[in-house]
């Protein structure tokens, strides 16, 4: 499915022809508390109640949404209804959303985790997303994550992939700093490791590209709230979640979810800890390169997210993305040695297997140390 981007132009022309053409009636809308920071889209939602649109809300959900949530999710949309989707927030938000969708046409109301062990039916619900950060990529990706007895759920199917994208620039100005920080380092994050996944392929490394270049050059504005250059992010978060749509991530990723846990980060800055590190482990260590298409198709990886991060070779790029952390001043936790066992064993084996070089479990000790204090 080609996905379609719209703007709010106009005062939301586009998303004014979007529930036209979808005769949409009765809107389901699952959204966090970043709405309330969405003047002009609150305004546009009760013009639309005015007009006869019904808005049905869901916001029964955390950061890290439960199973639990979806299924009520899925229950009201059931019970209200609803004829269309619009998810408005950050990655919560929208996976509950591609979940909920994912789960309307299933047998039951979902008690016990019944939805996970179903096959994903395919249904025609227009599913339309506004991102209010720029970072998580979520709205362009077939993938969703939430938490069942504690245990995390990856939903992986193209039947979740939101059919239109509204990007929204302002939302990001009430975004607080340290997420705007995070948020951003997991865009640049996205798309350093889909360009030396194993998976990647001629389009993805296309998009990480010119997801890099954008995360580059909007970084200064988008730190100072300027229009433009959180327009620049957003796309290049977008960009970023296209190519991590055909490749997942890498190590970097799958080292950095227990740290968000164990220490209170946000993921995007739990991220940027890994891949500093990770980078200038990998150019000193090509000689394990287990990617099928060889030693020095990698090299050659490595010098093309140099260029794109404006360096003229590898080291001066990994130093670049050092300087990119330190600038920002996020913060290094410090681990005990009870720490270091519950991380290295936390690693999820399988998004190693996209990573380009053999990582061993002593080496994942070994990075741990350098990664924290």
């Amino acid at each position: 499915m080609v996905q379609k981007l719209i703007t709010s132009k106009d005062n939301y022309k586009q998303l004014d022809e979007w529930i036209s053409v979808n005769s949409v009636n009765k809107l389901f809308l699952v959204c966090g508390g970043s709405i309330r920071y969405i003047k002009e889209f609150n305004d546009k939602l009760k013009t639309l109640a005015d007009n006869g649109i019904k808005i049905v809300s869901f916001r029964d959900f955390q950061p890290n949404p439960l199973y639990e949530s979806v299924a009520n999710g899925v229950k009201k949309f059931r019970n209200e209804r609803c004829d269309a989707i619009i998810a408005v927030g950050g990655g919560s938000a929208i996976d509950v959303a591609k979940c909920i969708k994912a789960y309307i046409n299933m047998e039951g109301d979902g008690s016990d985790g019944s939805y996970l062990n179903q096959i994903i039916i395919p249904n025609s619900v227009p599913f339309l997303v506004i991102p209010t950060t720029a970072g998580t990529g979520s709205e362009a990706t077939r993938f969703a994550v939430i938490y069942f007895n504690d245990v995390k759920q990856s939903i992986t199917s193209d039947y979740i992939l939101p059919d239109t994208v509204l990007m929204e620039p302002s939302v990001l100005k009430t975004l607080p700093l340290y997420h705007k920080k995070a948020t951003m380092m997991d865009a640049l994050c996205h798309a350093v490791e889909s360009f030396w996944s194993v998976n990647s392929t001629e389009e993805s490394r296309g998009y990480s590209k010119s997801a890099i270049i954008k995360v580059m050059e909007s970084m200064e504005g988008y730190l100072k709230n300027t229009e433009d250059d959180n327009t620049g992010m957003l796309s290049a978060a977008y960009i970023a979640g296209k190519a991590i749509n055909i490749t997942q991530t890498t190590a970097g990723h799958a080292m950095s979810y227990k740290l968000t846990s164990l220490y209170k980060i946000a993921h995007g800055h739990a991220v940027a800890l890994c891949d500093r590190i990770l980078f200038r482990w990998m150019i000193n260590n090509i000689d394990k390169c287990v990617d099928s298409r060889g030693e020095n198709y990698l090299k050659n990886i490595f010098q093309e997210i140099a260029g794109a991060m404006g360096c003229d070779n590898c080291e001066k790029a990994v130093q670049k993305l050092q300087d990119v952390f330190d600038g920002l001043e996020l913060m290094i936790p410090k681990a005990s040695p009870e720490d270091y066992a519950i991380l290295n064993n936390s690693v999820n084996s399988v998004r190693l297997k996209n990573h380009p070089i053999e990582i061993t479990s002593e080496t994942i000790d070994r990075l741990y140390h350098q990664i924290l204090r």
